[in-house]
């Protein structure tokens, strides 16, 4: 293979979510298995905005919230804060790479209220869930923790709401028509497209060499961003998005990145499953109502603000203007949840029990319930991939014979 191919092929084009997918699974278990912790992002954003509050003079270094979620130094001097600016700069390398990366400005004022509230709506329940697409389901399910699996199926539900609720008529925008006497081609600028490859693979190089150096002085924190550098070329290059997974469930009856989420997890939970057995301590959060509750939020607040948290970063750094509102509310979102946790953490988690399956049903009897349960969840998508489609065709099929 070419230089010329192997760029166009794998450094230009899309990636297949699939692969990707199951390399992200891969690649978060190495990052649990060096790291101890896992790959998730709305606790850090959470700390974002307690250090914004600071600016204003607040002290939320003295919130419970904080107190168990960690606020020390900045985000260069946390693992979860690296990882992150890794990601930004693979997101933004990779869509560099593609010539993907241009100013758009929403649509319509609906559009940015939509981003705000779904944002702050999907923060305050990601946080009170103790975590969002990722945290609390990607790369909580495989740590056995049962709070994911309260979260999951509560956010498959408030998606299904929240995708009733965006085709209401309020959020529909009138399209103007312009009249245009020839096709405008899709063409683009050679000259700027190889300087902004060339940007992408400065930034990319920079990154790395950010990572192996930081790994010299910090094995972790170097992993760390050399893992969150992996994480944002794969969500971008992929266009892996968890609302869209749940979205088009109930829109269009597409299970094609739900289906891909969790053949990852099926791969990344016997990997997790390995680590615990040498030692490591998996992350077993609350399986309370905060779950089920922090899920219906944030399935709700993702298809209304058009984004979770891997799609909002890796869409912002293309230049959507539309998803840093979407990351803006996230973090404001978070951190009134964070404010509020004395008052809705004893109600709601702390007062519930952290439940391991691996503990509950043994270690090989939490491996396998986990993946009988992921097993029942593929199937019940083919189930209503099938139903959906069937149901679509009867219905074209009526509305045709009334026609004729």
């Amino acid at each position: 293979m070419t230089w010329s191919e192997f760029k166009s092929h794998y450094l230009i084009g899309f990636w297949k979510p699939l692969p990707a997918v199951i390399a992200a699974g891969i690649l978060s278990t190495y990052y649990f298995g060096l790291t101890g912790t896992f790959w998730a992002v709305t606790g850090e954003f959470t700390r974002w905005g307690g250090h914004i509050m600071q600016l204003f003079g607040a002290h939320p270094e003295e919130w419970g919230y904080f107190k168990i979620i960690g606020f020390e130094g900045s985000p260069l001097d946390r693992i979860d804060g690296v990882m992150i600016l890794g990601m930004f700069a693979g997101c933004f390398a990779a869509a560099l790479w593609a010539n993907n990366v241009k100013v758009r400005m929403p649509q319509h004022r609906i559009r940015i209220f939509q981003a705000i509230l779904g944002g702050i709506i999907a923060g305050f329940g990601a946080r009170l869930a103790m975590g969002c697409n990722l945290a609390a389901f990607f790369t909580g399910i495989p740590q056995f923790s049962l709070h994911a699996w309260f979260f999951a199926v509560a956010t498959a539900v408030g998606s299904y709401f929240g995708a009733k609720f965006t085709l209401m008529p309020m959020f529909r925008i009138p399209v103007k028509l312009k009249k245009v006497s020839t096709a405008s081609p899709l063409t683009q600028n050679p000259n700027t497209a190889k300087k902004r490859f060339k940007l992408g693979m400065a930034i990319f190089a920079a990154a790395m060499a950010w990572g192996f150096y930081t790994l010299l002085d910090s094995p972790v924190m170097g992993f760390a961003i050399l893992c969150g550098i992996g994480f944002g070329l794969l969500i971008e290059r992929a266009q892996i998005c968890f609302t869209s997974a749940f979205r088009d469930l109930w829109i269009t009856g597409r299970t094609h990145m739900a289906k891909a989420i969790i053949i990852g997890m099926a791969v990344s939970a016997i990997g997790i499953f390995s680590y615990v057995q040498l030692g490591a301590t998996p992350k077993i959060l609350w399986a309370g109502p905060n779950a089920i509750i922090g899920g219906l939020l944030f399935g709700f607040g993702i298809v209304l603000a058009g984004g979770c948290e891997t799609g909002w970063m890796y869409r912002a750094v293309e230049g959507q203007v539309h998803y840093w509102w979407v990351g803006f509310g996230n973090i404001i979102g978070a951190t009134i949840l964070a404010y509020y946790w004395d008052d809705l953490g004893p109600w709601l988690a702390t007062d519930f029990d952290k439940v391991n399956l691996l503990e509950t049903f043994g270690p090989q009897g939490g491996l396998i319930v986990t993946y009988v349960l992921l097993a029942i969840a593929f199937i019940l998508m083919l189930l209503w991939e099938k139903h959906f489609f069937r149901k679509r065709n009867q219905k074209l099929a009526s509305a045709s014979m009334e026609a004729a």
